[in-house]
């Protein structure tokens, strides 16, 4: 069997790349050894046809109707719909205080007033400063594929905002955080709003991830009945397009004949042929360690895969709850807010955070979600609720990710303890509970090794033009015929779909494929 192009992996990445495909007029076939398209678009019923729906992965999607490939594929048509609660997020702190994000920046800076009115102008400040970089530099950068340091660099200079833009880069997002603003509370609800889930807080680099946040219009939002509803309209698009998929099929090897990959051999010993390309959605280990014959690749080439390194903090601890009612927050505007951040309260405690993870034991608990089911009652029974706690734990705990599956519920019941605290209600309220471990993560998604649901670091120089490595930055795998269109790519993970919406403009230029409805790859790399 031929086709055009071979995707491997069905995560939301790998989908936006091949719906592009086939509007391009490629037959594409898509290959993945779950039994569900979407990879972290994953929403479950537990217990199985009890009604309660749980989106065990991936929930808080930022700004997503206004990425381009959403426009562009007609997901709204395709039945993605989206949410945007007036309250974005509600950091409760223990002196019963709140830090709040609203849609409306009026109402941000009145609670950030009210820990400190220094903050609050500060705060102003930089999202004015910032405005204009977030929507002509940093959107540009991550809807495109990216350029070299050197040429971006000089491209930055050019430009007061460009220099600007250069300059707090250079910082960390803690450094930023401690030089910009007083309040220890406002200090970490900035770390935690725009930095804690994204990279490491000690990074150089990645001062300007702080500002940039702040001036953004892009805040989170929940999908209507479910992540896995993003899923469902991505692979409807493509089978309108005319690409097929193959679930529950392990891969053996990307077959390279005269230095090109040229097809895919799956476990059982069938081959499929590609014309023009394959495009991994895996991690570089998968793609290039694991399903390429050694020959095929230089010894330097291997080396940069095998050191390619994933995110210490990223690993995900899930407690989710059935409920017979919503938690009830002793702070009464918790209860409209989508996103709900516990157990924070002073920049301090970031630290502790990561020498735990470097020790490879729990710290104490900061965690945040969300109850669901107050905006969207399709995802619990009549009359009740489903609500999710996450919290950062390290992948090794104790030295052994294994050491998860004893301690696990437990943890979970501690989480449990922490939340009534906030919400009294939570425990008489829940009728049953399970937790997920950064474990049960990679067991799910291997492709995100070591539980690193951003599917690796955004250190050691693992960033634009050099993400996943030097040499593999564009999206191109080296081998001709071969492409890389996962999260290892620019700008990285979480749910944006950006590496297969860049990978696609990188693809179809090469096939010399003119589209009227994204933009083309420019420069010559």
């Amino acid at each position: 069997m031929t086709y055009d192009g071979i995707i491997l992996g069905t995560g939301h990445n790998s989908l936006v790349l091949q719906a592009y495909a086939g509007r391009a007029g490629l037959k594409t076939l898509s290959i993945d050894r779950g039994e569900e398209a979407g990879g972290g678009l994953s929403t479950i019923e537990h217990p199985a046809g009890s009604g309660f729906r749980h989106n065990i992965h991936s929930f808080f999607h930022r700004g997503l109707t206004q990425l381009p490939w959403y426009r562009d594929l007609e997901l709204a048509r395709h039945g993605a719909s989206y949410m945007q609660p007036d309250l974005n997020v509600a950091m409760l702190c223990r002196d019963g205080r709140s830090l709040q994000w609203w849609n409306d920046f009026d109402k941000t800076i009145a609670s950030v007033a009210s820990f400190n009115e220094r903050d609050a102008a500060t705060l102003q400040r930089w999202r004015d400063a910032f405005r204009p970089i977030v929507q002509y530099i940093l959107i540009p950068e991550s809807h495109s594929p990216p350029l070299p340091p050197a040429e971006r660099q000089r491209k930055l200079e050019q430009s007061a905002d460009g220099r600007l833009l250069l300059d707090t880069s250079r910082l960390s997002p803690l450094e930023f955080v401690q030089r910009e603003f007083e309040d220890p509370a406002v200090q970490a609800g900035m770390l935690f709003f725009n930095g804690l889930r994204e990279v490491d807080l000690r990074q150089p680099g990645f001062g300007h991830h702080i500002p940039a946040l702040l001036a953004s219009d892009a805040m989170a939002q929940m999908c209507v009945g479910g992540s896995k509803q993003l899923a469902i309209a991505l692979t409807q698009a493509i089978r309108e397009s005319g690409g097929e998929m193959r679930l529950g099929t392990s891969l053996q090897r990307i077959v390279v004949e005269n230095g090109r990959a040229v097809a895919i051999e799956t476990a059982d010993g069938e081959r499929i042929e590609a014309k023009h390309f394959i495009a991994s959605g895996l991690n570089p280990q998968q793609t290039f360690l694991d399903l390429i014959d050694p020959e095929h690749l230089p010894a330097e080439w291997r080396a940069k895969v095998r050191d390619f390194q994933y995110n210490l903090l990223a690993p995900l601890f899930g407690l989710n709850l059935n409920l017979r009612e919503a938690p009830r927050y002793k702070d009464a505007a918790a209860n409209e807010a989508l996103m709900v951040i516990l157990g924070l309260d002073h920049v301090d405690q970031f630290s502790n955070i990561v020498a735990h993870h470097e020790a490879g034991t729990i710290p104490p608990t900061v965690m945040w979600g969300a109850c669901p089911t107050q905006f969207d009652a399709t995802q619990a029974p009549a009359n009740c609720h489903t609500a999710f706690m996450w919290e950062k734990l390290p992948y090794a705990l104790h030295g052994n990710p294994d050491n998860w599956d004893a301690v696990k519920e437990q943890h979970g019941a501690e989480m449990l303890q922490l939340w009534s605290q906030f919400a009294p209600n939570v425990i008489k309220a829940t009728i049953e509970s399970f937790t997920r471990s950064p474990l049960d993560t990679e067991r799910m998604l291997p492709n995100m090794r070591g539980g690193d649901l951003l599917v690796g670091a955004f250190a050691n120089d693992q960033v634009g033009y050099h993400r996943p490595f030097p040499g593999a930055g564009y999206y191109r795998g080296h081998l001709p015929g071969l492409y890389l269109c996962g999260s290892c790519c620019h700008p990285g993970g979480n749910i944006t779909g950006l590496p297969g919406y860049n990978c696609s403009q990188v693809l179809l230029n090469d096939l010399g494929i003119a589209t009227r409805w994204m933009p083309q790859e420019s420069g010559n790399h």
